[in-house]
């Protein structure tokens, strides 16, 4: 079971929602919530990066009693700089020019990209135990993220409860009452993206909708601008959900295309 963020601030969850959440405070990614010991914390924070995109700036991960503090080709364990891959009590941590992945224990994995995409795959002896931007595990849709008794909240709403307070944080909320722009004129062009061959062997195992979707929502945001960005990410995270799912994408990538 796997909770993701991508791209132009998409985020699906481990029970299957996905929504866009815009900030650019601190906020919890996913913890364990449980009242007594919790076992780990990640956090996250992005920022707009020189061409404008949003990217995750650092990853702050907590694991027991060990504290992982991730930027891109940087990894600082207990406030030390370390070379990877290392280890210690019950957490691997390798890294390339690319990924960032780290192996705990405990049931957790968590792969970044060194740029947009982070992916954290949680043993399910935390069904129902966890909060924050990845909902509380608990296998339905909606219920307990969007719907909470009688409070139903929209992403953003519900993005902004997972803000980190930080006393001199400088970073404003996203406006709730914003509506995000209709975007169905991208609809062929996505769907003619994420249905073709090379893509013929994760049709059946991903909820294609949902990927459509982010891409329109996509190419919307980027205004006609076709960087690689705007066309690829959600591509990229399509192809990714696929492997893990157990799939072979084929090469979507060309010279001039991502």
């Amino acid at each position: 079971y796997v909770c993701s963020t991508w791209g132009n601030n998409h985020f699906k969850t481990f029970d299957g929602d996905v929504y866009q959440f815009p900030g650019i405070c601190e906020y919890n990614f996913v913890s364990d919530c449980r009242e007594a010991y919790k076992e780990f914390s990640v956090h996250i924070q992005r920022a707009l990066n020189s061409n404008n995109h949003p990217e995750i700036q650092y990853i702050l991960l907590k694991i027991k009693d060990i504290m992982v503090y991730l930027k891109p080709k940087l990894v600082v364990v207990d406030g030390r700089i370390v070379k990877t891959p290392y280890y210690s009590s019950g957490v691997l941590i390798e890294s390339n020019d690319i990924y960032t992945k780290i192996y705990a224990k405990l049931g957790m994995i968590l792969m970044w990209n060194q740029q947009d995409a982070l992916m954290v795959e949680l043993d399910n002896k935390f069904n129902n135990h966890t909060c924050g931007l990845c909902g509380d595990y608990n296998g339905i849709p909606i219920y307990n993220e969007f719907i909470n008794g009688d409070a139903s909240y929209n992403s953003i709403t519900y993005g902004n409860l997972q803000k980190i307070s930080k006393p001199n944080a400088k970073c404003e909320d996203p406006d709730e009452t914003q509506a995000l722009p209709s975007c169905n004129g991208h609809r062929d062009e996505c769907l003619r993206l994420l249905t073709s061959p090379a893509f013929a062997d994760c049709r059946l195992r991903l909820n294609l909708e949902m990927y459509i979707q982010a891409c329109m929502q996509d190419k919307c945001a980027c205004n006609g601008n076709e960087d690689s960005f705007c066309l690829c990410s959600t591509i990229s995270e399509y192809s990714r959900q696929c492997s893990h799912a157990g799939g072979r994408p084929g090469e979507w990538r060309t010279q001039n295309f991502c």
